[in-house]
């Protein structure tokens, strides 16, 4: 059983005065919680990537209202299901925003087989293949930005806990994880556990090929917790209730889980490519069968599968991050 915490704030005024974030699905739940933190410490601008435009204006106007801060925050449309729109977005904040301090990839979905986007399971085309084209348009622009202005950018993955009590599940499709997901009817709990496995992996193996030494930037993945938030929206009723009645039992507020979002976001050097919990690097959560040997071949498998998809969605992509 998950015990709730009180965890720190590791943010500060001083820590983000002059400073830009991006926190992807920010109009509800831990996105929203956390960009309305990132608004109350005086960040130069915290940009709102949103899907829903109508639910996004209406969480800034609700933030201003709550903080008393106007023109910090902006809300960008960003739709994770949609390869066209993520580039859109990446070539928007490369070109248009002086610097980037920290992306908070926190935008999920857990839906069942049935809900489909860019040929994939939509869990799949959002939690990982959206999120890491997302990663790696941006990341370029965040190299230049350390090197520009001695600083130590971030880009942090929001995954789940769930993902390490998944083995078993991905060892269905570990070989071939896109090619096999795609032709399996799973349910949401499904999809989403192996999709969250499948974000772990590929920071795994990702991180040791862009070190902080050669990148100036920081990967690093956080667990939330369970967390009481609109994750299981688009999720069959079955995994619904599930859900609820372990946000009943044990679940953080989304305030709470906010906090875990922000840690990994100025987390030091020393959490690149590491586990994120409770505020802290928490490596003794990670299972050993994730990296020992055959851990090592599945996240090979991960790595692959997710390269070759965006080589092809957008050439060159993968090569600019490992020059």
């Amino acid at each position: 059983m998950q015990q709730v915490l009180d965890l720190p704030l590791v943010l500060s005024s001083e820590l983000c005065s002059g400073r830009v974030y991006i926190v992807v699905g920010a109009n509800v739940g831990l996105g929203y919680e956390a960009a309305k933190h990132l608004v109350s410490l005086n960040s130069a601008k915290v940009i709102m990537a949103c899907r829903n435009v109508t639910a996004g204006q209406s969480a800034l106007e609700t933030i201003e209202a709550e903080t008393g801060k106007a023109g910090i925050a902006e809300m960008w449309e960003l739709d994770l299901s949609s390869y066209a729109s993520i580039k859109s977005f990446a070539s928007r904040a490369v070109s248009s925003l002086s610097r980037i301090d920290a992306v908070i990839a926190n935008a999920a979905v857990a839906s069942d087989s049935k809900g489909r986007a860019e040929g994939h399971p939509l869990s799949v085309t959002v939690n990982v293949t959206g999120t890491f084209l997302l990663a790696f348009l941006l990341l370029p622009k965040l190299k230049a930005d350390a090197a520009r202005l001695e600083t130590r950018p971030h880009i942090a993955i929001v995954t789940s806990g769930v993902g390490l009590m998944a083995k078993e599940k991905w060892l269905e499709i570990a070989d071939d994880p896109i090619g096999k997901v795609d032709k399996l009817e799973r349910d949401g709990e499904f999809l989403y556990s192996t999709s969250k496995l499948f974000e772990i992996l590929v920071i795994r193996h990702l991180a040791p090929l862009i070190p902080v030494s050669n990148t100036g930037v920081v990967i690093n993945m956080i667990n939330p917790g369970l967390c009481k938030t609109e994750l299981a929206r688009n999720a069959p009723p079955a995994f619904r209730e599930q859900l609820s009645q372990m946000h009943a039992r044990w679940g953080r507020t989304a305030e709470q889980g906010s906090r875990t979002l922000l840690h990994g976001a100025v987390a030091g050097e020393a959490s690149h490519g590491c586990y994120l919990d409770d505020c802290e690097i928490r490596e003794s959560k990670v299972p050993d069968w994730v990296d020992d040997e055959e851990g090592k071949k599945m996240q090979k498998w991960a790595w692959e599968a997710v390269a070759h998809e965006l080589e092809a969605v957008e050439p060159g992509c993968v090569t600019r991050i490992l020059e």
